[in-house]
């Protein structure tokens, strides 16, 4: 047997046995894929590298519309409002149990610049397995576009001027099943609502910061036992 067979016979030993162990450990779920427990590093670092160099690649083939127009910036900040800062958070805004409970953690967007590019790519096709979804879905281009160059004046933003172009917009309006994007409270704690709106007031949809007025009952409800987030769940 010459050197050449041997040396194949091994690699193809070497790669037979390192399969095995993959698969082993795959089937005894050796890798934790919760999301309180992090990536290790080196699968960190690929799965990063992967999505930015994928993102960037069909990024490239955009043509980046002009997005200094303010139409364009007011009506994106009543989407992002409604659909983006329960994760990516706003100006003033506490980080939320959504941007606190995700990994990969979503980034803080009113602290950092974006590519018009990459932003357009990532909210229209959404990331998999990582909390993004494709917005593409339900949302047109032209909102698209309109959510990013609301995301490029974000930083720039304070809590101030965050709630007035919020309360300026269209609130939550991108053609499909939507509706007025909930406004951050105002200095008095009281939730804003956009100019113009006269509409009878309705019961306020359950969430992160308000509790459902409970059910009448012979007794006086129990208090919840947690007044941040507006709903009682143990921390």
């Amino acid at each position: 047997m010459n050197k050449t067979i041997r040396t194949t016979l091994r690699l193809s030993a070497a790669t037979l046995a390192a399969l095995g162990l993959v698969a082993g450990a795959l089937w005894w779920g050796v890798y934790d894929v919760g999301a309180d427990a992090p990536h290790t590093r080196p699968v960190y670092a690929v799965l990063e590298f992967a999505r930015e160099r994928s993102v960037a690649m069909r990024a490239m083939q955009l043509s980046v519309p002009a997005l200094d127009d303010e139409a364009r910036v007011r009506n994106g900040a009543g989407n992002y409002q409604a659909m983006c800062a329960g994760c990516h958070l706003a100006p003033g805004m506490a980080p939320t149990e959504l941007s606190r409970g995700l990994y990969p953690a979503p980034p803080n967007l009113s602290a950092r610049q974006v590519d018009a590019a990459a932003a357009f790519w990532t909210i229209k096709h959404g990331i998999k397995a990582s909390g993004m979804p494709a917005w593409g879905a339900s949302m047109g281009d032209e909102h698209i576009w309109d959510l990013v160059a609301f995301l490029r004046r974000l930083p720039a933003l304070d809590a101030v001027q965050y709630r007035d172009l919020v309360a300026r917009s269209g609130g939550h309006s991108h053609g499909g099943d939507d509706h007025h994007a909930a406004m951050p409270p105002d200095a008095a704690g009281q939730p804003s609502h956009p100019q113009g709106e006269h509409d009878a007031p309705a019961p306020p949809a359950a969430d992160h910061h308000h509790e459902a007025a409970p059910p009448p009952s012979a007794e006086p409800a129990a208090p919840p036992r947690n007044r941040e987030h507006g709903h009682a769940h143990g921390h």
